[in-house]
C-alpha cells in the first residue's frame, strides 16, 4: 500500500513562487508515474501536471500552468515536487499529489490508484 504526504501549501501574494512536495511510503517509488491535480472551490478536479517513470521521465502539463509550474522527483527521497512560479489567484486551490503503478503519466485522475489527503494553496491578489 503507498502512502502519499503532501506538504508545503499556504497563502501567498499574485506574483509568488511555492513548492509543493509530496512524500510517498511504501511500494517502490522509482518505478511509479506521478502527478498533480488540483481542486478549487465549487469546481472539479483538474489535472496540473505529471512525470514518468523513467530517467529523465516525460512531463505533461496543463495548458494553464505551462510555463509556470515544474514537476520534478528525487527517488532517493521518495519525494515529488511541484515548483509553482508567477502564482495567480485562479491557481487557489487543494493541491493532490497521486501515484499509479503505470510508467507513463497521464492527465487522467481514474489512472491513478494512491492519492495524498491535500495541501490547502491560497493566493491573494
Amino acid at each position: 500500500q503507498v502512502q502519499l504526504v503532501e506538504t508545503g501549501g499556504g497563502l501567498v501574494q499574485t506574483g509568488d513562487s511555492l513548492r509543493l512536495s509530496c512524500t510517498a511510503s511504501g511500494g517502490t517509488f522509482s518505478t511509479y508515474a506521478l502527478a498533480w491535480f488540483r481542486q478549487a472551490p465549487g469546481k472539479e478536479r483538474e489535472f496540473v501536471a505529471a512525470l514518468s517513470s523513467w530517467s529523465g521521465g516525460s512531463t505533461y502539463y496543463a495548458a494553464s500552468v505551462k510555463d509556470r509550474f515544474v514537476i520534478s522527483r528525487d527517488n532517493a527521497k521518495n519525494t515529488m515536487y511541484l515548483l509553482m512560479t508567477s502564482l495567480k489567484p485562479e491557481d487557489t486551490a487543494v493541491y493532490y499529489c497521486a501515484s499509479t503503478s503505470m510508467s507513463r503519466g497521464i492527465a487522467t485522475d481514474s489512472g491513478y490508484s494512491y492519492w495524498g489527503q491535500g495541501t490547502q494553496v491560497t493566493v491573494s491578489s
